[in-house]
Formats: C-alpha cells, structure tokens, sequence
C-alpha cells in the first residue's frame, strides 16, 4: 500500500507523500477498505475524485505541501506530517490488538485528521468521516455481515 502510494505521489509530481496518495492507495488494493463504505457508488465517487486529482483536474494540490495545523510543513521522510501521524495512529490500533497494521487501522488514521487531505476527498464525495471513523470500530465480522 504504501509503495503505491509512493508510487502515484511521484508519478503526480508530488514533492510528497500526502493522505490523499495513501487513500488512494488503500481505496484501490485493499477490499476490506471498500467495504467500510456505504455502497458501490460512494466508493466510485471517492476513486473518482482521486483519480481526477492525479490527472490534473478537480481539488488542486499538485505540487503543494499538505499541512493540516500547527506541525512542520515538511519531513525528512518525504512523508507529509498529517501522514506520518495517520500511519503512527494505525500503528498504534494494532499494536492494542497485538496484530499487524491493516488497510482498516489506516483509514482510521486517515479519518482521524478531519483537515488532512484524504478527507477532504471524502467530503467532496459525500462521506462523511465520522461515519467512517464508527464503522471502523466494529469488528471487521459485524460490519461484513451488516454489508451483505
């Protein structure tokens, strides 16, 4: 997940990772990530605006640094920090649960910043975050049988 996102932020010309190349990412590989969504068609709206935003059209960030509050705009990492924090809260989830990282404890960490990038994307496509971020503390079994 990450290298696809490392991936689509230099094929964008980005000077970084941002939330929205992990979303991305995270939206297109992992099905367990789909399924937290509503419906088909949320999820096609959110790939649709992803997909709008690396070929040049819709929210306009090419080449700009996120920053979503008082934190340095830029990491050594290559990272964007509201990425950087998103990945650390996932981290966090699994280490609780004594697992490793999921797709789902990333979008956690995504949702969690209400300014970053990635939610921006979702706002713009009709879903809202805190939504998200409730469906992703039920287990993964309950939410697969209340999707069906």
């Amino acid at each position: 997940m990450v290298a696809g996102a490392r991936r689509r932020a230099l094929r964008d010309g980005d000077r970084q990772l941002d939330t929205a190349h992990l979303l991305h990412s995270l939206m297109e590989s992992d099905p367990e990530v789909r399924a937290v969504f509503d419906d088909g068609p949320q999820v096609a709206r959110v790939l649709g605006y992803l997909v709008q935003r690396s070929i040049g059209y819709g929210l306009r960030w090419q080449g700009s640094v996120e920053d979503s509050g008082p934190v340095p705009l830029m990491s050594r990492s290559g990272w964007s920090p509201s990425t950087l924090a998103a990945v650390e809260y996932a981290l966090g989830l699994a280490d609780a649960r004594g697992e490793r990282v999921t797709g789902r404890d990333v979008l956690a960490g995504l949702t969690a910043d209400r300014a970053c990038r990635a939610v921006q994307v979702l706002r713009h496509a009709g879903v809202e975050a805190a939504t998200l971020t409730e469906r992703l503390r039920e287990p993964e079994e309950q939410h697969a049988l209340r999707s069906r």
